[in-house]
């Protein structure tokens, strides 16, 4: 292992989307609803779901193949899959084993990683730790959802927020000064409770009560939720800047998660941005959780919105809870 840390930096990035398009005047016609409510409240119009049959592994590996293609690299050459999901396709094996499969990364080690609307900052911290310290040469990080089937689709206050996607980005050695410049992960288990799955694991297995009470379907305390969010997001993004050296005076661009427009407004004064310096497709997709940074990341490459050099800052909050905030100064 090299006595020196090396700069790990994003190469490649990619996502997939569902077809489906819901709308929230379809939505209007299941649960008691109304476009109006949606859009003031949350910021969202629409969101994509995945079909019946369509699950976490048929997303994932189109998104890492067009990173990977983006990247100039083959899958053969991959030393590490990271899947960011708490929409699994099975408790077991782990989809970033059905993933390398797939994908026929051969050599690559694979595991999930769970963490909420986290989850793909704290992959992108574990995958950079290997890339850093030359354990890994190449790391893809991988954000997937299927919310759609863990929905309660007769609760008007979470069926409306959430949709399904797939973002990946590769990960490798970039040069000095690029690259991710600072990290801050944290959690507090206090609020476990407040955005769960009750039933389904081993405090609660699965019955034909659980099923019945719905304790499979996503359980969120709204309110204090936000009011977490709110606060946190601010706060995580200046400390990875103070991680890195930092001020928010620095910073070219925020790709925040994409849960309510509300929280990256709050996110966005806090950090005194500009508009046009935080990439917002919320209205479009809704909630991906893990899958929401990557998936905006890729947008934002592909629009032309990230320049080299520039100095991005990524931010989440979810389930846990949990926060994360990644600094980079981008490397493509």
């Amino acid at each position: 292992m090299p006595a020196q840390l090396r700069p790990a930096g994003i190469v490649g990035t990619g996502s997939c989307l569902p077809e489906r398009v819901v709308t929230n005047a379809e939505l209007e016609r299941i649960v008691d609803t109304s476009d109006e409510w949606i859009r003031t409240r949350t910021g969202i119009r629409e969101r994509r779901l995945a079909g019946p049959d369509t699950a976490a592994s048929d997303l994932a590996v189109p998104a890492a193949v067009k990173a990977l293609d983006r990247a100039g690299i083959r899958p053969e050459d991959l030393d590490l899959i990271i899947v960011a999901t708490v929409t699994p396709d099975t408790l077991f094996p782990a989809t970033a084993c059905l993933v390398q499969e797939r994908l026929g990364a051969r050599g690559a080690a694979a595991f999930d990683l769970s963490a909420g609307c986290s989850g793909f900052i704290y992959g992108l911290a574990v995958a950079n730790q290997f890339i850093s310290t030359g354990v890994y040469r190449t790391a893809v990080v991988i954000g997937v959802e299927i919310l759609s089937k863990i929905i309660n689709w007769q609760d008007r206050n979470t069926c409306v927020l959430f949709g399904d996607g797939a973002g990946a980005v590769v990960l490798q050695a970039v040069a000095p000064g690029e690259g991710i410049l600072g990290l801050h992960l944290g959690a507090d288990g206090n609020g476990g409770n407040l955005l769960s799955i009750p039933a389904g694991g081993s405090r609660l297995p699965a019955s034909p009560d659980s099923v019945r009470e719905q304790l499979h379907t996503i359980h969120m305390n709204g309110p204090e939720v936000f009011k977490f969010a709110v606060r946190i997001m601010g706060e995580a993004s200046l400390k990875a800047l103070e991680q890195a050296g930092l001020t928010r005076a620095d910073v070219d661009f925020l790709i925040p998660h994409q849960a309510n427009i509300r929280i990256i407004e709050a996110a966005t004064k806090r950090l005194g941005l500009a508009p046009e310096k935080v990439y917002v497709n919320l209205h479009r997709y809704g909630n991906m959780s893990s899958a929401s940074i990557p998936v905006a990341l890729d947008e934002a490459c592909r629009e032309g919105r990230l320049h080299r050099g520039d100095r991005v800052v990524l931010v989440a909050f979810g389930a846990g809870l949990t926060w994360g905030a990644a600094v980079l100064r981008w490397s493509l």
